[in-house]
C-alpha cells in the first residue's frame, strides 16, 4: 500500500494560517491526478489543492472549516486504490463490452475550477449537478443552472444558525429567497470569511493609525472620451483588448506620482519610505469581497499592457484564481466606485500606502467654458491621503495634476 500525503501549499510570509473551505472528495472516492481535492481560503485568496497522484481518497485528517498552516498534512491518497474503496474488486474483471464495466457510480463527477467554486459557495454537491462538459465534467454553466434551480425551490422557514462549507453573506443570499429570510422574524448568523475579516482589520487599522483627509476635484472627461472613441477600434484590433477608461486614470495617477513622490511614499515607524517604483493597486469586486491586485512597474507599461493586466485580474477575481503574489505590495491604489454608479465617496487608504484615488461615475453636468455654461461629461475625483506625511498642498497639487492629465491626455503621452 503506497500512501501519498496531501499537504497545505506554502503560504506567503504575510499569511500565517488558512481555512479549509470544502473537501471535494470523501474517503473511498476515486481520485485522478491533478483533480481538485479541496479549497483553502487565506485572508487574500482561495487556493485549490490538486491531487499529486491518482488513486483512492484515504484518511481525511483535517475536516471542513479547520484552521491549517503551511505544509500541514491534511489527507492521504492510496495510490494502490484500496483504502475505503466502495466498489467490489471483481467488478474490474467484468467483460469490457458489458455496461457493468463502466466506472463505479460512486465516483463523483469532476467539476471545472470555476464551477467548483460556485458549487462550494452555494452548498451544492456534485451529485446535484448534471455535467454537460467533456467526459461529464461540470461546467460553470451547469453549476449556475443548479444554483438557480435550488434557489427556485421553497426554502425552510426555520433558519437556525448553521455553518456551511463557505459560510459567507454572499452564499447565504444566494441560497435564501427574500421571503424565506423575512419569514418568522428569524436571524441567520454567518461567520465572516477570512478575506472579510482581513478587510475589516485593515480598514480599522487604516482609520486608527493614519490621519486621513480627502480632497476633491472635478474633471472634464470629454478629451479622454473623444480620444478613446477615435482610437478604440484600431486599439482593439492592434492589441486584442478593449481600450477602457481605467488605463487613462492609471496613467494620470502615474503622471502625478512622478511629480509628487511623497504621494507614492509610505510610513515606517518614524521614517518616510520613498519608493523608486510605481506599483498601483486596482480595487476589484469579487464574489468573495473586495480585492486589490497590483499593477507592478506601471511606469514601464503601455496603455495596452495596463488594459490586458486589468482584464486578466478581473477574470481571475471572478473565478477565484488570484494568487497571493497578485495582491501583495503596492504603493498607491485606485478605487472605481463609478462602476456601481457612485457620484462621490471618500476612499479609505490601503495601508501601508499613504494615498488612494477614488474614481466615480461620469455624468453630463453643467460646465463653464469661456464664460458660457455648456454640458460636459464630468467625473468627480477624490484623493484620500495620510496627513502625517502628505501636506494639503502636495495632495491638492497631485490631484490637480491628475485632472490636467485627463483634460489634456497629450500630457500623459509627452510627459509634460
Amino acid at each position: 500500500m503506497a500512501l501519498v500525503e496531501v499537504k497545505v501549499p506554502q503560504l506567503s510570509e504575510s499569511v500565517s494560517e488558512a481555512t479549509l473551505l470544502q473537501w471535494k472528495k470523501k474517503t473511498g472516492d476515486a481520485v485522478a491526478r491533478d483533480e481538485i481535492l479541496v479549497e483553502i481560503e487565506t485572508d487574500k485568496v482561495v487556493m485549490e489543492v490538486p491531487a499529486s497522484a491518482a488513486g483512492v481518497m484515504g484518511k481525511i485528517v483535517m475536516p471542513d472549516g479547520s484552521t491549517v498552516t503551511s505544509d500541514q498534512v491534511i489527507a492521504e491518497i492510496d495510490t494502490d486504490g484500496k483504502i475505503g474503496a466502495t466498489a467490489p474488486a471483481p467488478a474490474a474483471a467484468a467483460p469490457a463490452a458489458m455496461p457493468q464495466a463502466a466506472a463505479p457510480a460512486a465516483v463523483a463527477p469532476i467539476a471545472m475550477p470555476s464551477a467548483a467554486k460556485i458549487m462550494a459557495e452555494n452548498n451544492v454537491s456534485g451529485d446535484q449537478v448534471a455535467g454537460t462538459g467533456k467526459d461529464g465534467r461540470i461546467t460553470k454553466g451547469d453549476a449556475l443552472g443548479a444554483v438557480a434551480s435550488a434557489a427556485a425551490k421553497p426554502q425552510p422557514s426555520n433558519l437556525t444558525s448553521t455553518r456551511s462549507p463557505t459560510p459567507t453573506s454572499a452564499s447565504v443570499t444566494a441560497n435564501l429567497s427574500a421571503d424565506a429570510m423575512l419569514d418568522g422574524r428569524t436571524d441567520q448568523r454567518v461567520p465572516m470569511s477570512r478575506l472579510r475579516q482581513r478587510v475589516a482589520e485593515r480598514l480599522l487599522q487604516s482609520q486608527s493609525q493614519a490621519a486621513i483627509l480627502t480632497t476633491f476635484n472635478e474633471v472634464n472627461m470629454a478629451p479622454v472620451m473623444e480620444m478613446r472613441n477615435r482610437y478604440k477600434d484600431k486599439f482593439e484590433k492592434e492589441h486584442g483588448v478593449k481600450l477602457g477608461f481605467m488605463s487613462f486614470f492609471v496613467k494620470a495617477a502615474l503622471y502625478a506620482l512622478k511629480k509628487y513622490p511623497i504621494v507614492n511614499a509610505s510610513v515606517d515607524g518614524t521614517d518616510i519610505v520613498y519608493h523608486g517604483y510605481f506599483d498601483i493597486g486596482i480595487a476589484v469586486s469579487s464574489p468573495r469581497g473586495l480585492v486589490v491586485p497590483i499593477l507592478r512597474n506601471v511606469d514601464q507599461m503601455s496603455f495596452a499592457d495596463i488594459e490586458k493586466a486589468i482584464a486578466e485580474f478581473a477574470t481571475k477575481a471572478k473565478d477565484g484564481k488570484l494568487a497571493i503574489e497578485d495582491l501583495t505590495g503596492g504603493t498607491f491604489s485606485i478605487s472605481n466606485g463609478g462602476t456601481f454608479g457612485s457620484m462621490l465617496s471618500t476612499p479609505i487608504i490601503n495601508p501601508p500606502q499613504s494615498a488612494i484615488l477614488g474614481v466615480h461615475a461620469t455624468k453630463d453636468r453643467p460646465w463653464v467654458e469661456n464664460g458660457q455654461v455648456v454640458i460636459r461629461p464630468v467625473n468627480y475625483l477624490a484623493l484620500s491621503y495620510d496627513h502625517r506625511i502628505i501636506d494639503g498642498r502636495e495632495a491638492v497639487l497631485a490631484l490637480v495634476a491628475m485632472k490636467e492629465a485627463l483634460e489634456d491626455p497629450a500630457r500623459i503621452l509627452l510627459d509634460l
